[in-house]
């Protein structure tokens, strides 16, 4: 699974919310994006896009693997605002096509945090491998972690 934003890893765990950092949806990790203006949200690996939204975007990758991206938290309160949709949902992706563009510096100067949870939907704990360390810097469309 690739990276979909560049900035720095955190582990889920870290993310301040409650929902991801207990891994209730599933196992990942997360990016605090970089603040450098608009940033293109890419999709992590190559599948169908099953849902969007302009905050958040799950690809259904082969093998009926679900992956989650969540650009910033509690940013369904936004309403779209500040996101612009580069694909629709039932599109068919590769890994890397920009699928969302959007600014972390609005949603963070907003009082939201624009950290970004990569989620391997319903995976089982231990099946998510780590390539890049938390605290560590990635760019977008660099390996993040290995779903076994």
């Amino acid at each position: 699974m690739l990276a979909p934003v560049a900035g720095t890893v955190r582990a889920m765990a870290d993310v301040p919310d409650p929902v991801f950092a207990g891994g209730i949806v599933g196992p990942g990790l997360a990016i605090d994006p970089s603040r450098d203006g608009l940033v293109e949200a890419i999709s992590p690996v190559a599948g169908t896009i099953i849902k969007l939204h302009p905050h958040a975007f799950v690809i259904l990758a082969p093998g009926s693997r679900g992956l989650l991206v969540h650009l910033g938290l509690d940013t369904v309160q936004l309403g779209g605002a500040g996101f612009t949709l580069h694909a629709a949902e039932g599109d068919t992706v590769a890994a890397g096509d920009t699928v969302v563009s959007w600014n972390p510096a609005d949603v963070a100067d907003g009082g939201r945090s624009p950290v970004c949870p990569v989620v391997a939907l319903d995976a089982e704990p231990g099946t998510v491998t780590a390539l890049v360390a938390p605290g560590e810097t990635v760019r977008a469309g660099e390996p993040l972690f290995e779903w076994a």
